[in-house]
């Protein structure tokens, strides 16, 4: 069985699960980072095929069709857990047919080891979960 690039990364989620499941410590970051995205999580299998795209280009650190691409995120809206500027980066999913970059995008942070879906410009996050 081939696993997706980040199948091995543990994101806040799997986290807190974890600690919950075994009776270990749930830091306030932890938790917090798990209950701050808006719409939970999605399956890597259920993203669209841009977005696997995209994650491949992440992993081999481009070339990006976008100049934008790889530029910090600010996180101006709240939607993700709070962090210190520079910690998450933006990278734009593709949309079929479209003219622009589009609404599309995938957001990492924390030097890859989570990674974000907004198929909406930053309206709504889902935390990537790579194991299923």
């Amino acid at each position: 069985m081939r696993f997706p690039p980040r199948a091995t990364r543990t994101g806040a989620a799997v986290a807190l699960l974890s600690a919950l499941l075994v009776g270990g410590t749930v830091t306030a970051t932890t938790a917090d980072a798990a209950a701050s995205v808006s719409a939970g999580s999605i399956c890597y299998g259920e993203l669209p095929s841009q977005a696997h795209d995209t994650l491949r280009l992440i992993d081999r650190g481009g070339p990006y069709p976008y100049a934008q691409d790889g530029i910090v995120f600010q996180n101006r809206e709240g939607v993700l857990p709070r962090q210190p500027s520079g910690y998450y980066h933006e990278y734009t999913v593709k949309t079929p047919g479209s003219t622009t970059r589009g609404a599309r995008r995938i957001v990492t942070g924390g030097g890859y080891e989570e990674d974000y879906y907004t198929p909406d410009h930053y309206a709504t996050f889902d935390l990537i979960d790579f194991g299923c």
